[in-house]
């Protein structure tokens, strides 16, 4: 894998390899005398797992990282609590055929360790028991209407697992159907929506098909298939298909925004948040020339600015805002 990692990386013209470490303690000292720009960090390394050593390195020396998982349960829970402790992104690696597997991907792994390289930081606080730290709510207004009728879609990518979580957890439990796509693989979805629902007072689950979209309840799109919503008379649901991926994504946030234009109008809120690219930014203009509410996360909170950057750029964003006032601004729409 570190072969494989080197020979990818090393073909773009703009990046260099500096060093290569076949495990943490070598991994320290070579950063402490390299000072690379990105680390790539596997999740299962020999004399100290991954986790371990994402932790103390965020305490002793804040950098982007890129983590590298395999695509099992473990795997999965391993990656989000990565994300959790200040991890721009990761890479799934294949199970079988690495070699060929990996080359397959090896676009995806220069354009991540890129975007990782101008990344904003965000460190979160380390948390001793393992688990996610419980969500603030201190600020959450209560339950203030009954909206069976408006759906908020949010889209994300790079830095939106925890970005979502900030979204969520303060809303009330009244709050307004929620319809979510993030970009991730297949069976990292699950885990993730079962990780937010532990943290919120809305429930969050992984969309199935036919799902109605209910007030108190978010659903998230189920990785390697697109969602859109559908609207039988004053009853709004899901559809999770197959089909070939959009922006080079499957789940993609332009096929649900795009469904949100068509079906509900200014019945919808749209909000595209941190992510590399430009998903979701057509879609959310389509929102927006609909009557769809529509905002933008800016930049200073942003741990990647492109699909917010490329929505504002096509003047899709009614709104730009710091991700921590998008949730009182979605309210004050609301209201």
């Amino acid at each position: 894998m570190r072969q494989l990692l080197t020979q990818i990386l090393t073909s773009d013209p703009g990046i260099e390899v500096i060093g290569v470490a076949n495990d943490p303690f070598a991994a320290r000292e070579k950063i402490k005398a390299l000072q690379p720009d990105v680390l790539t960090l596997d999740v299962e390394m020999p004399k100290m797992d991954g986790l371990t050593f994402l932790e103390k390195l965020m305490r002793a020396h804040p950098m982007p990282v890129v983590m590298l998982s395999s695509l099992t349960e473990r795997g999965c829970e391993t990656t989000l609590r990565a994300l959790s402790l200040g991890a721009v992104d990761f890479i799934t690696k294949p199970k079988l055929d690495i070699r060929t597997g990996t080359l397959e991907i090896a676009e995806e792994i220069v354009n991540k360790v890129k975007a990782a390289a101008r990344a904003r930081l965000i460190v979160r606080p380390a948390v001793a028991s393992g688990k996610p730290a419980p969500a603030h709510q201190a600020s959450a207004p209560p339950p203030l209407f009954n909206a069976t009728h408006k759906v908020v879609a949010v889209g994300a990518s790079t830095g939106g697992t925890e970005a979502l979580k900030d979204f969520l957890a303060p809303l009330p439990p009244d709050f307004p159907g929620t319809v979510i796509v993030q970009h991730m693989p297949e069976k990292f979805t699950k885990q993730f929506a079962e990780r937010l629902n532990s943290l919120c007072r809305i429930r969050v689950r992984e969309a199935a098909d036919g799902d109605r979209i209910l007030p108190g309840h978010a659903l998230i799109a189920a990785g390697g298939k697109h969602m859109e919503v559908l609207r039988r008379g004053a009853e709004y649901s899901v559809r999770v298909f197959d089909g070939e991926p959009v922006n080079r994504h499957k789940p993609s946030v332009d096929v649900l925004f795009h469904s949100c234009a068509l079906q509900l109008a200014r019945n919808a809120a749209g909000i595209i948040l941190t992510g590399m690219g430009a998903d979701g930014a057509r879609g959310l203009l389509e929102m927006r020339q609909a009557g769809a509410f529509t905002i933008a996360q800016d930049e200073s909170s942003c741990v990647v600015f492109g699909m917010p950057k490329e929505a504002i750029a096509l003047g899709a964003a009614q709104e730009v805002k710091r991700l921590d006032e998008i949730p009182a601004t979605i309210l004050h729409w609301l209201r």
